[in-house]
């Protein structure tokens, strides 16, 4: 923590209203705020651990190039991302202005953040992880921008001095199926205590329309060693991948689609299918129905293996077409769009539902499921639990929100506790606490209307912050 934080963050932020449920909550904080950080899912660059002296470049680099929230509000107000140092990646030359100047125009729009959780996010992050709590403003930019540059060269802000200032016990990263984990293997090689696990994410491999795709099923014959010559092959060279990301220590796989939409193919048809996509001959059924099957084999496998299965769906990807043609992904043109879950996924929950050895976490971007549909499933299926609120809604709202509209009848414990989800490294102490807060918050309300006693509270906080995560993800 800064050691000026608490002239800038009171320490009862973000609870309350009244008195009396602000004592409460802080008396429940008391007993978890300091608890580790176990993040069992998230986009942190495992290269940020594997170079024992690596450091985060400018603050520019750190807080907003790489933050799809800063660049999407940003954008929409009309600020162009080349403004922002984002390059184009259609061949065009443009000449993107120096980091202190980004900074700048940072500084200026930076009130288009008030009452964001990207805007509680960057105040938190500057006072209690970089010490500087001094408010941001358009006239001090250029000397807030010297003082983070001072203390990123600072002997104690290497990634993994910061791990264990952050008291992280364990953090997973998202890795492609076919990542060879090289970075991984550093880690492990290097004596280095931090635990810094990988997820299998086979998306592009299971996505037949993605324009990669072939090459993507090239380097999978390549990274395996079984050479993919049709289905059959394709399923033991993903089973062989499964068992080296959990030889290396990997917990979980990760699943993205726009719908939770699951198919069990006859093995005949996956073969037909998968032999057209290898000609260049496939249509848009034939990949929504083989993603469909492939989420069923997921489930399947971690049956077997027992790689705890996460399914994030309810994505409208790349909704701005030409800035997806002229920038590429993750610039803040993803929108939420409405799923369907209790239709989608009974092929896969008939077969494997019942299975005491799967644990599915489904995620969502469409809140109107929380009560209608999410809730009543993993209130009921063994094998389901539900993820914590994810993107748009992992903010203080968003989880009061999920909490009112799960809990009562999925009940706490078919949820997975708290994951932030984020390619911020620094960002990462920030949003737990956030989380936790929001709970204790929660738990406050349940005990003056006596819901729940205090002693329910305090183990329901500890599992909310720790406990439910590490029982979840087997960590």
């Amino acid at each position: 923590m800064g050691q000026n934080s608490a002239s800038v963050l009171a320490s009862d932020r973000y609870l309350g209203p009244d008195a009396r449920r602000k004592e409460i909550a802080l008396e429940l904080l008391s007993d978890v705020e300091e608890l580790p950080i176990v993040a069992p899912h998230g986009h942190v660059d495992p290269r940020l651990f594997a170079q024992p002296d690596y450091r985060f470049a400018s603050p520019v680099d750190l807080f907003i190039i790489p933050d799809h929230y800063i660049l999407r509000m940003l954008y929409s107000q009309g600020i162009a991302l080349e403004e922002l140092g984002v390059a184009p990646r259609d061949g065009s030359s443009v000449q993107l202005p120096d980091h202190r100047q980004i900074w700048q125009t940072f500084a200026d729009h930076l009130y288009l953040f008030r009452g964001t959780p990207s805007g509680l996010w960057l105040r938190e992050a500057l006072v209690t992880v970089l010490g500087i709590d001094e408010k941001l403003r358009p006239e001090n930019a250029q000397a807030i921008y010297d003082r983070i540059n001072a203390r990123l060269q600072e002997p104690d802000f290497t990634p993994r001095a910061l791990y264990a200032r952050f008291n992280i016990e364990v953090l997973c990263t998202t890795d492609r199926a076919v990542d060879p984990l090289t970075e991984h293997q550093t880690i492990r090689e290097s004596g280095w205590p931090g635990r810094i696990l990988p997820t299998f994410r086979p998306d592009a491999l299971f996505d037949l329309s993605h324009p990669d795709w072939k090459k993507e099923v090239d380097d999978l014959s390549r990274v395996s060693g079984i050479e993919v010559t049709g289905y059959k092959t394709f399923l033991q060279a993903v089973q062989e991948r499964r068992a080296f990301f959990k030889q290396m220590g990997g917990r979980a796989t990760d699943h993205g689609a726009p719908a939770p939409v699951t198919y069990e193919l006859p093995v005949r048809e996956a073969k037909v299918i998968f032999k057209r996509a290898l000609k260049g001959e496939i249509s848009g059924d034939d990949a929504r129905r083989f993603t469909g099957h492939m989420l069923m084999e997921m489930a399947r496998m971690s049956v077997e293996d027992g790689l705890v299965m996460q399914l994030h769906a309810g994505s409208y990807r790349n909704h701005n077409r030409p800035l997806y043609a002229r920038f590429g992904p993750d610039i803040g043109g993803d929108i939420p769009r409405l799923t369907e879950f209790t239709r989608n996924l009974a092929p896969l929950l008939e077969k494997y539902g019942n299975e005491p050895s799967l644990t599915l976490i489904l995620f969502t971007l469409d809140e109107t499921t929380y009560a209608r549909e999410l809730a009543p499933l993993a209130g009921h299926y063994p094998a389901l639990r539900l993820g914590p609120p994810w993107w748009f809604h992992d903010s203080l709202n968003g989880m009061a929100r999920y909490f009112d509209q799960v809990m009562e009848t999925a009940g706490l414990y078919n949820t997975a506790g708290f994951n932030d989800d984020t390619r911020a490294f620094l960002s990462i102490p920030v949003r737990h606490n956030m989380w936790r807060r929001a709970s204790v918050n929660w738990l406050a309300g349940l005990i003056l209307r006596q819901v729940i006693d205090m002693d329910d509270a305090r183990a329901m906080a500890y599992d909310m912050a720790y406990g439910l995560v590490k029982r979840t993800y087997r960590l």
